[in-house]
């Protein structure tokens, strides 16, 4: 697994019911089962992915964020994730909302546009900018949606939902040293990982230990 999906792996409680929008591979999906001992499920839209998880022995089935979610009933799985795919759905606002109803948690992990090599080179070059992370020309690329790690707060903070993990991480899915910041981590995190609840009161972003 990718460092980042070790990260996931150790927010979710062993034993619990877990959906994974945009499984891949099912690395993630075959972990969870085997060493956490989670009923563990995915949903993704590459075929090919489908087929190779299902030829493991995963419970992957063919479909998509944006339409599926509705057919799934309220508080059908312990933790929802949604890995590096918030940036490509067409209705990340609905995906959430979903998220959150028909699981009692959410973990979202998606690639930062505040980063300040992104900054940087649409501020030097006026276009929009490509790194290893965001590698794809516009008008090619399936990031639809980019957001910063400050524009997901506010959704968070608009909708109601409660923060209670976040943390920056590097490329390669390591920590970063300054996560006790959400200022710095929004400008120096290439990744965004949050473990959300539904509740009443607006979130707070407390750092990770």
């Amino acid at each position: 697994m990718r460092l980042d999906q070790k990260l996931i792996a150790g927010m979710i409680r062993p034993g619990t019911r877990v959906l994974d929008i945009g499984s891949g591979d099912g690395l993630l999906l075959d972990y969870l089962f085997r060493v956490s001992g989670c009923d563990a499920r995915g949903i993704e839209i590459d075929m090919q992915e489908v087929t190779r998880s299902v030829a493991h022995g995963l419970p992957v089935m063919h479909g998509d964020a944006d339409h599926d979610l509705e057919h799934y009933p309220d508080d059908a799985f312990d933790y929802v994730v949604l890995q590096r795919t918030l940036q490509a759905v067409e209705r990340p606002r609905e995906v959430l909302r979903q998220m959150l109803r028909i699981g009692r948690h959410a973990i979202v992990s998606f690639p930062n546009f505040g980063h300040w090599q992104l900054r940087f080179k649409l501020l030097l070059s006026g276009r929009m900018p490509m790194t290893a992370v965001w590698d794809t020309p516009w008008y090619e690329t399936p990031n639809i949606h980019p957001c910063t790690i400050l524009d997901f707060l506010t959704l968070c903070r608009d909708e109601g939902y409660v923060v209670q993990e976040w943390m920056a991480v590097d490329e390669d899915g390591e920590r970063a040293p300054w996560r006790r910041s959400i200022r710095l981590a929004n400008l120096f995190g290439e990744q965004a990982l949050f473990l959300l609840r539904r509740g009443d009161t607006h979130c707070g972003a407390s750092g990770t230990t």
